[in-house]
Parts: C-alpha cells; sequence; structure tokens
C-alpha cells in the first residue's frame, strides 16, 4: 500500500499533474505515514479521482458529439480507429477537430475562388448581352441601361396613367390597348373622309381624288388668271369685281 501511494504521490508531484490537486495535510496524521514520516496529503485524493472518473465519462460523450458533427462536415470520412477503444485520449479529439477546421478553410478557399468565377461569368454574359467589348465599357453601359430602364418606367407609368389602366397591368395590355386605340381613331378619320367625299366605297373615293387632281390645276390657273386680270390679290374679291364689270 505503501508502494501505491508513494506511486500517486509521485505522480501527483509531476510537473504534468494540475496545480491544486495534491494538498499537504495541515493537521495531525491520522491515516498514512510517509516513509519519511510526513503526512502524505492525500485528503482531497477520493474527490479528485470522482472529478476525473466523471471527466472520462464526459469525455466519451464529447467523442461521441464531435464524431457526429464529424460525420455532417465531413460524410466521407466515416473510418474512426477510436470506435472500438474503452478509453478516449484528448489527442483523439484534437484529431477530430483539426480535421473539422482543415475542412472549413478548403470550404472557404473554395468559395472565394468560386465567386470569383461568378462574378466573371456575371460579366461576361452582361458584355454579351449588352454588346460591351471590353471592361472599361461595362460602368458605361450600365449607366446607360439604368437610364433608359429609368424613361421606360417612366413612360410605363405615364401610359398606365392616361390609359386608366392599373398600375399592375403588364406591358402587353399596355400595347394592345394603344393598338385598340389607333384602330379607332384610324375608323373614326376613314368614315370622316368617306363623309367629306360623299361615297362609301373606296375605289370611288380613288375616282374621286383622280377627278380632283384633273381639274384642280386647270381652275387653279384660271383663278390665278382671274386675279391677275383684275388687278386683285384675294379670291373673295372676283365676285364683285366681275360684278362690277357689268
Amino acid at each position: 500500500l505503501l508502494k501505491v501511494l508513494s506511486r500517486i504521490n509521485s505522480i501527483l508531484r509531476s510537473p504534468r499533474a494540475p496545480p491544486l490537486i495534491f494538498r499537504p495535510s495541515k493537521g495531525p496524521v491520522q491515516n498514512y505515514i510517509k516513509e519519511d514520516g510526513q503526512g502524505c496529503g492525500f485528503e482531497h485524493l477520493p474527490l479528485t479521482i470522482e472529478m476525473w472518473a466523471d471527466q472520462l465519462a464526459a469525455l466519451k460523450d464529447l467523442h461521441r458529439s464531435l464524431r457526429k458533427l464529424s460525420l455532417e462536415l465531413l460524410p466521407w470520412n466515416t473510418a474512426d480507429p477510436q470506435d472500438n477503444r474503452e478509453s478516449i485520449r484528448v489527442e483523439d479529439l484534437q484529431l477530430i477537430v483539426d480535421a473539422i477546421l482543415e475542412e472549413l478553410e478548403n470550404k472557404e478557399k473554395n468559395s472565394q475562388t468560386q465567386s470569383l468565377q461568378t462574378l466573371s461569368a456575371i460579366v461576361s454574359h452582361f458584355q454579351k448581352l449588352f454588346d460591351v467589348n471590353s471592361l472599361n465599357g461595362v460602368y458605361p453601359r450600365m449607366n446607360e441601361v439604368y437610364t433608359k430602364l429609368g424613361e421606360m418606367t417612366n413612360t410605363m407609368r405615364n401610359l398606365h396613367e392616361l390609359l386608366e389602366l392599373d398600375s399592375s397591368a403588364p406591358p402587353t395590355v399596355v400595347v394592345d390597348t394603344v393598338g385598340k386605340l389607333c384602330d379607332i381613331i384610324k375608323k373614326n378619320v376613314t368614315e370622316q373622309v368617306q363623309q367629306l367625299l360623299g361615297t362609301q366605297d373606296i375605289h370611288s373615293i380613288i375616282t374621286k381624288l383622280e377627278e380632283h387632281e384633273c381639274f384642280f390645276p386647270p381652275f387653279q390657273a384660271l383663278v390665278q388668271d382671274l386675279l391677275s386680270l383684275l388687278e386683285i390679290s384675294n379670291v373673295d374679291d372676283i365676285l364683285p369685281a366681275v360684278q362690277n364689270l357689268k
């Protein structure tokens, strides 16, 4: 027993042991006497051993949790030589943590590389869509597109208001409404021309226009001659001037 206690005492006095594990006895020796006659100072050893036992049990639980986390982040790394061990060392946990940290660092580097590739692809796609030959032309063309977009938005808003359409109406509805309005205007103009020329037949309209083209030049020449002969300048004065000649 003294050999065991001496061994425990040497472990507790080792530089690697926690500093508050060994506490020298303050009172008279009650249980054990070391070989040199001094108190062994093992009064707190049972509580310390119980704490160690709890920590070892918690170490297994921590190892189990880290293994679950490792399987989530590293699903391909299923082999674990420590699964069948009764005792778990801190080094085993450190290996798992290091593997997880290394994987996270690699993912971060890969995400940065992918971000650069994605950004390059976006710029190239913009150049293709808006016919930009160089990178220096990207920003000016962006400003131009933004300006045109603002103008188009204002135009569509004004058309919605003028046509009394709902603001959520798509551009196709706006175009259809404008087309119908143009058809109505063209129909009204055609009807007015027909009423003016006194015909409903398009061929008759063409005939009347041809007659007008044949009649108007000689009539215009006659009027000009009368204005010159009567020495007047206003067409309305032709009839009074002719009446005065009677």
